[in-house]
Parts: C-alpha cells; structure tokens; sequence
C-alpha cells in the first residue's frame, strides 16, 4: 500500500478525517484495519461487512475505519451511500461510479467500466447500507474484487453478503457499567449521552448523583447510540432521573408485546424500537404526521418541497418549517447547511419508522404519488426553463434532487401504464444531457419507452431526448434505431413531434459523418421563425452542428458567421451550455485562420461553463483546446501539461475525444508537435504533472491565468 492517501498531487478520497464530538470506538477500529493490512496467514482480507441491529453505530464505525486506512491506499477511500437507492439495485453500479468519481460516457455496461477504472488502482470501498439490496452488492463486489486485486471493500448491513471470503464483524452496542462502578462515568454509552445532553441542554452539567441516573437509562437504552441521542433530546424536557423512570413505564406497557416483530416490522433491537416509539409517543400529532410523510422521501430535502409534498388540511403548510426545526431538535431530522440554501434528512432507522407509520395509516402510496408528482412538476419546469439565463442554478437544484428523482422515476416504472415515467424522463433531457448523467438516462429513457409503447407526443419526445444521450455515448446504430421510430411516429401528430424527428435526424447525419447532409438539414431547421419564438434547444443544436460541418469543410469564416449568430441568441436568452459549445467550435475556427490569441479565449469561455455543468466531454475538449492554442502560440511546456490534465479526465469518462474523428485527429497532431518540439523527457515531466495533479485545482489555474501552470 501508498504511504499517503494522496496520487502524485491529486487529492483522492471522499472520507473527512477523523470525526470530534462522539466516542471512539477504537477496538473496531482497530480490528478493520488489522483485517485488511495487518498480517495473516491468510493473507489480508479483501471485504469486512460491519453487521448489527439497527442503531448501533455501524455506519460510525466504517467512517472511523475508513478515515484511519485512507491514508494506507494511493486511490484513497470512498463511502458510497445506499440507502437512497431503496429497491434499484440496477443503478448500484452508476452510484458507485458517480462517487469515485467516473462519469464514464461511453456504451459499455457501468460494471465493466468499474473493473477496468479499479483494475490498476489501490482502494478503499465503503458501501454503506447494504441490508436491502444484498444480492446486487454482492454481485457488484464479487466482480470488483475480482478484477481488482488493489480493491479493498468495507460494508455495512444488517444482513451479511454471502460472498466467498468475506469477513463479518458484528458491531456491539457500547459498553455500560454498573452504577457503583468507579469508571461508569468514563464508559463510552454515558460519555455520548453527556455529550449530547450538553448540545441539547445549554449549561448541562452532571452531579455524582445524576451519574448513578445515567449510568442506568444508558443500561435501560442497553448501550444503543441512536437510541442514547435520542434519549438525550429530552433531556431538554425532562431531568434524567423521570426520563428513565418513564422508558422503565414504557417497556413495561409494551413488555414483549413490542419485542414480538412481525414481518411488517422493521427488524429493531427492542430497546431501540422502545425509545424511537417513545420519542414518537411524546411528539404532537403534527410532528408525528409530518415525521411519517417526511419518509417518503430519498436523501434529503429542503423545507419548500416539505412543505409542498405533505401539506394538507390535517398538517397546514404555515406550521411545517416550525416542526421541521422542532423534529431536528429532537434528533429526528439532521439539519444541514448547504450553499444552496437549507436541507434536512433521516437516519435510516428514523426513516423506516416513519414509513413504518406511514403505512399504518394508510397514507403510503398517496404520499409517494405526491412526492412523484412534485418532482414530475419541477421536471417539467426545468424543461421550460433550462435554455435560460438560470442554467447554473437548475443544475444546483436538480443535482441536490438526485436521489429524489431517482425515487420518483422508480415509482413510476412500477405504475401500470409507465406514461408519467415516459414523461417524467423525456422532460429531464437538460438533467441527462446538461448536467452529466447521459449514462443513466439512458437507463431511465429505456427503461420508460419499454413500459409505455403506446404511440404518443410523449413518446416522440422521449425518442427524441435520446438524440443527445446516445450521441453522447456515441452509440450510432441505438440512435438509428430511435431516429426511425420517431421519425415514423412524428406524421401522426404536430409541427412540434416533426421538428423533434428533424432533429433527431441531424444527430444521425452528425454521427455518419456525412457533412453535406447535416448542412442541409441545418439550412431547412434554421429556415423557420425560430428566431421569433421562445429560444429552445434544437435550433442551437443545428447552429452547432452547423458551424462544426462548416468548420470541417474548410469553411472558416462562414462558420464564424454561424457562431456570432448562436452567440446572440444565447446571450439574449442568457443561456450558457449551448453557447460554450459554440465557444469550443469558435476555437477551431480560429485557430484554422491564425487568430491564436482568440481561439485561446474562446477554449476557456468553454471550458469555464462546461466544468461549471460538470459536463465531462465537454470540459475534455476545451482543455485539450486550450491545449493546441498554447502549441500554436509556442507554449509548449503548457501544451504538454494541459494534455496530460484533460487525460486525467479521459480515464474517468472512457472513450478519449469521445471518439469524435476530428477531435481525436486535432489531439494527434498537438501531441506529436508538443512532443517534437519539448523532447521525450521534457514533454513527459510536463504532461505526468498535468495527469498527476488535482484536476480540479488544474482548471481552476488554467480559469484564472494566461497559461503557464504552477510549477
């Protein structure tokens, strides 16, 4: 194993350090780390599942873990969350890879883009909340470990793996003395109480008479954390010795009457059962009815959509932002600050509770068709408003909802007739193809088109929306496949389904290579009042393509003439993306006339919006842009390092230049130039501090300076 959890200059690793404020928990610790690199006769372990009742720390323990044995692997450590995924165990291979991160763009399955991405490195997987979707985990880490002998994969779940060579580690409540013990105040079950008294209760103190009272609600709690913070919430309530005496009335209402688990039930350990039900006891009915509405979300949320999705007569949408601040009070939600603004979540267990009582009343599947109708509702606004001057901001809002799309894309798959689900992942067109995710959305376009095949606009559109996807994938015979249907579905309904199988029909010619054609199909798309109506993607799309045939015929300045007029038109609407990639095709021209100095600026302005979208093609291409601007200007020692940052980036997205000819022909030439001009060694020391440098730091440099890197 590396020595530091560092590549060359790169930080690698998605682990905090090691955490303040919460006990220790250090034989587990301990015990992980000797697992996968201490010495053993049978050599090192290459996957530890942490397993225990609901509730007791295992996912503390593997970021314990995992912040201790970063530094130990040269790739670093990754915690990978999978609670949000509930029942999709077919995107488990895209959340991994979006963690890692690889936004791999290419055809080939996501697990055979894993293999090969981890193949060569040194890891540290941390697959966190397996329990319910073990076999999909166990089959993802079988052919991970098995083509990747550097890969090291901790898991937590209630259920073990079951796959060949797995450790199991069974994480125990923490340890609680008797009461007359004279190190009970030290015992790490009444150490995390007192300090979570002392956050909830402003000047909380304890006296050697309270330590004896919480030494035995911690004994009462059976050393459960989740169940001690939440014990420790009420403190602010009730003083600690009439907290225990009403846990010791509520076991004994409930006895084994709670203790007797029926297979609608989560799968609790009693005393944890006992004090979640207490906490749920001494809420108000509106906390506990907003508790329960709050479960059907994934991931988290913010107090709008709170507000949006469980309202109603019975829970009045003035009082939600008060009881959701209550419920964080009580530690039945985090709270948590972003730079877009507030958001909250659950901790598994919580969440299981409240859809646990969700269902009990019988709200379950209402309340999971309003969460998918809200996120329908603000897909379709951001179909409306993505070509618009808030492109940066509905690629904030929508990334926060990641997980939350994906809940209510799932939903709607499971409906009879899919049509919300076609609709639903036709309108996040700007999510696939403008934020970065174009892998998984052609899971969910395929995925939709499979469930409703009744013709429909809103099928036309979804074949459409596949254009971009799979022009991104470079997937030519898929695109083919599509194009015809829509093109053939398109004569039986309006001007609008027709312009979407135009459209579709450019991306074809596009991909073919057939210059002429995709000339003339621009001229007949551009040959309409676009310019009079609201601005929209496909004749932007056209002015692109447009201007990349002109420029690959040779014909530079018509193609500037294009160029100036896609500007314009963005820059009144006040849109970003499509006009960046006008900047990248501007580039070329420029270059090819001699303007080095322009063609330089443009690359930039590329590359400044497509990094800002996470737009991993996009982002190669102007870096390698850059790249061919500082050859032609005779910086040769930038060029070689600019390329060996965009190569960096082509190892996380598959396919370098994303197999686009000319692109890959324009990378050729700059490489073999830069490499004649500097020599084999210089060029090498300049392009391996690129690639082994922090990409995002790289772009930031190359963002805010002429050209030279740091040296």
């Amino acid at each position: 194993m590396a020595v530091d959890g560092r590549h060359g200059g790169r930080r690698v690793g998605n682990v905090a350090g090691p955490r303040t404020g919460t006990v220790d928990r250090l034989a587990e610790v301990a015990e992980i780390e000797r697992l996968f690199i201490g010495p053993s006769l049978e050599g090192p372990t290459r996957l530890v599942t942490l397993t225990g009742v609901g509730g007791v720390g295992k996912t503390r323990v593997a970021l314990d873990a995992a912040a201790a044995l970063q530094p130990r692997f040269r790739d670093g450590a990754w915690l990978v969350e999978l609670s949000p995924l509930r029942q999709q165990g077919g995107l488990l291979a895209h959340v991994i890879a979006e963690v890692l991160p690889l936004a791999d763009q290419s055809t080939r399955p996501m697990i055979e883009v894993l293999t090969e991405y981890l193949a060569e490195r040194e890891l540290l997987l941390v697959l966190d909340t397996c329990e319910h979707l073990t076999d999909d985990c166990a089959l993802v880490a079988e052919a991970l470990l098995g083509a990747a002998p550097g890969l090291r994969i901790l898991a937590t779940s209630r259920r073990v793996l079951n796959v060949v060579g797995e450790r199991v580690l069974t994480v125990e409540p923490l340890p609680v003395p008797d009461a007359d013990d004279a190190g009970a105040g030290t015992a790490d079950a009444v150490v995390l109480l007192t300090m979570r008294a002392a956050e909830a209760v402003p000047g909380f103190t304890v006296t050697d008479a309270e330590r004896a009272e919480l030494v035995r609600l911690c004994r009462r709690l059976d050393g459960l954390p989740l169940a001690i913070e939440l014990a420790a919430a009420r403190l602010r309530d009730l003083p600690v010795r009439e907290l225990t005496a009403r846990l010791d009335d509520r076991f004994a209402v409930l006895g084994d009457t709670e203790g007797a688990v029926t297979d609608a039930d989560p799968p609790w350990h009693q005393a944890l059962r006992t004090a979640i039900g207490w906490s749920h006891q001494l809420c108000t009915p509106a906390e506990r009815l907003l508790w329960a509405r709050l479960s059907v979300f994934a991931g988290s949320f913010d107090a709008e959509t709170a507000r949006q999705v469980c309202a109603d007569g019975h829970l009045p949408a003035h009082e939600i932002p008060a009881v959701l601040g209550t419920l964080v009070e009580e530690s039945i939600l985090i709270w948590q600050p972003t730079g877009d603004g507030e958001r909250y979540r659950m901790l598994d267990t919580i969440r299981e509770y409240g859809a646990h009582w969700l269902r009990g009343i019988g709200e379950d599947d209402a309340l999971r068709r309003r969460h998918r109708d809200h996120y329908l509702a603000l897909a379709r606004r951001g179909d409306a408003a993505w070509i618009g001057p808030e492109q940066f901001a509905w690629y904030d809002r929508m990334t926060a909802e990641h997980d939350n799309l994906r809940a209510a894309l799932e939903y709607s798959l499971a409906e009879a007739d899919g049509h919300s689900a076609l609709e639903m992942a036709a309108a996040l067109w700007f999510f696939w193809y403008g934020c970065g995710f174009v892998k998984e959305g052609r899971h969910f376009l395929d995925q939709a088109l499979a469930a409703d095949t009744a013709p429909s606009p809103a099928r036309v559109k979804a074949l459409y929306v596949c254009g971009p996807v799979l022009v991104y994938l470079g997937d030519l015979p898929a695109l083919e496949e599509r194009a015809a249907e829509c093109t053939a579905l398109a004569g039986h309904f309006g001007d609008a389904e027709r312009r979407y199988a135009a459209a579709t029909e450019l991306r074809v010619s596009v991909m073919r290579g057939d210059l002429a054609q995709v000339v003339s199909r621009v001229e007949a798309q551009l040959a309409t009042d676009w310019r009079e109506e609201t601005l929209t993607l496909i004749p932007l799309a056209a002015l692109v393509f447009g201007s990349h045939a002109l420029v690959a015929s040779g014909r530079f300045e018509e193609a500037v003439v294009r160029l100036d007029e896609l500007s314009a038109a963005c820059d009144r609407a006040g849109e970003r993306s499509m006009r960046a990639w006008g900047d990248y095709v501007r580039c070329q021209a420029e270059l090819a006339l001699g303007r080095f100095e322009e063609a330089h600026e443009h690359a930039r302005a590329a590359l400044l919006v497509k990094h800002r979208l996470r737009d991993g093609v996009g982002t190669g291409l102007a870096l390698e842009s850059v790249a061919r601007a500082a050859t032609a200007t005779g910086r040769r020692r930038d060029a070689a390092w600019l390329l060996g940052l965009a190569a960096q980036l082509w190892e996380t997205l598959g396919l370098p230049q994303a197999g686009i000819p000319a692109a890959v022909a324009a990378y050729q030439a700059c490489e073999r130039q830069t490499r004649e001009a500097l020599g084999e060694d210089a060029y090498r020391r300049a392009f391996d501090a690129g690639h082994d440098g922090d990409l995002n730091t790289g772009i930031t440099y190359v963002l805010n300076h002429s050209f030279a890197p740091p040296r």
